[in-house]
């Protein structure tokens, strides 16, 4: 039966709840069965071992919606569930115009934080349609499904709430590019990995203070990039080369990292990193992770000695989006299905660039400019934000 057909049609709405079981749903079916009704919705949900299981059905033929009634109740009292029969006309209402997804990371979620989520939704004229778990660890990720605001609005009047409360939300807009395959492009140092590889190297050469000195005012946007690079990288000069190989085992994956590379491959999306380090580095992780993409700046070695300079093309903040445009460009894949995460303000053309740009970890003025941010230290939990569920991540880890 069409849409046009049910809008006017009498219909029953029976909601079944209690202790779960096997053959619940099964035995709902079969009793409404005997009344020769059509189905139009279905929605079940399992929490704690409860059901609440509602079906929207055509009414009996006349004279039986009262034995239909009688019947179902007996049936659910035969099994200790309660039932609800509500009487009304045609489906659902509509859906409004504008629809979004919008994710919520607790760690933990309260829920002084999911009511303030859900009344700044409202307050964007938007309706909260349907609500389920992503994830219960290592955060609470629940998704809200909502109609009647358009995106980027209910984007930023929930980035704003979400700094307040002390909870990431990320809002992207519904439909079928949601689950088309994707672009994901990861900033390397404080992101991928745990460490800034240049301090790596400056331990090495007796400099590493002084180079993380530098290095924290370059990613908080205090010193152009390209100078402090050069900066920091003439202080490696006289370095033997073979560093490289103690530097690369020293290098620390973020907690999650493999995690979040090994779905997203199962997934069929693409995966690459740009990083303001080195591609001594980078394409070491590139082979050890099976990366698609890869690009860095380049350390000069000559005669087994690192020169202290760097040879090619910089990738500084503007290099970061460019390279960002030719791996979607290479992969086939628009702009707007790519995915952006990064940390420091070298990152945020790229972030904005991207269809979605994740600020993770990430010092404020990123997170203030990003769509969104992830201030726990777990990688994965950014497949939440593609509406990847808990369940599905570890069922990708026993292919």
């Amino acid at each position: 039966m069409s849409a046009s057909q049910t809008s006017e049609v009498p219909t029953l709405l029976v909601k079944i709840f209690g202790k779960d079981r096997p053959g619940i749903t099964a035995g709902l079916f079969d009793t409404l069965a005997a009344f020769s009704v059509d189905v139009v919705d279905i929605e079940q949900v399992v929490t704690r071992g409860r059901i609440v299981l509602c079906a929207l059905v055509t009414q009996p033929s006349a004279g039986l919606e009262g034995e239909l009634r009688a019947t179902v109740h007996s049936w659910a009292e035969s099994l200790r569930l309660s039932a609800e029969i509500l009487s009304g006309t045609g489906d659902n209402q509509p859906r409004g115009s504008g629809r979004s997804h919008v994710t919520v990371l607790g760690h933990p979620l309260t829920a002084e934080s999911t009511a303030a989520i859900a009344a700044k939704i409202t307050s964007t004229g938007g309706n909260i349609d349907r609500i389920f778990r992503l994830a219960k660890y290592p955060v609470t990720a629940v998704e809200f499904a909502v109609s009647g605001t358009d995106t980027a609005p209910l984007r930023t009047a929930l980035a704003t709430e979400a700094a307040q409360i002390g909870v990431d939300v990320a809002v992207v807009s519904a439909g079928l590019h949601r689950r088309a395959q994707r672009l994901i492009v990861m900033d390397v140092d404080s992101t991928l990995i745990q460490d800034e590889v240049i301090e790596l190297f400056a331990a090495h050469a007796g400099c590493d203070e002084k180079v993380a000195k530098v290095t924290a005012q370059a990613m908080r946007g205090e010193l152009d990039f390209e100078q402090s690079l050069h900066a920091r990288v003439a202080l490696l000069a006289g370095l033997d080369a073979s560093v490289v190989d103690k530097v690369r085992a020293e290098v620390r994956l973020t907690p999650g990292a493999r995690t979040l590379i090994r779905t997203l491959k199962q997934l069929g999306y693409q995966v690459g990193v740009v990083s303001g380090g080195f591609t001594q580095v980078t394409d070491d992780l590139k082979e050890r992770l099976g990366l698609d993409f890869a690009a860095a700046n380049t350390l000069e070695i000559v005669d087994g000695r690192l020169t202290g300079r760097v040879t090619g093309e910089i990738v500084d903040r503007a290099g970061k989006a460019r390279l960002l445009r030719r791996f979607a460009a290479e992969a086939g894949v628009p702009l707007a299905q790519t995915v952006a995460i990064g940390d420091g303000a070298n990152d945020l053309d790229m972030l904005n660039t991207a269809g979605l740009g994740v600020a993770f970890n990430a010092k404020p003025m990123v997170r203030e400019a990003a769509h969104t941010a992830v201030n726990v230290p777990f990688l994965d939990t950014v497949l939440y934000l593609l509406g990847v569920t808990r369940e599905e991540v570890e069922a990708a880890g026993l292919d």
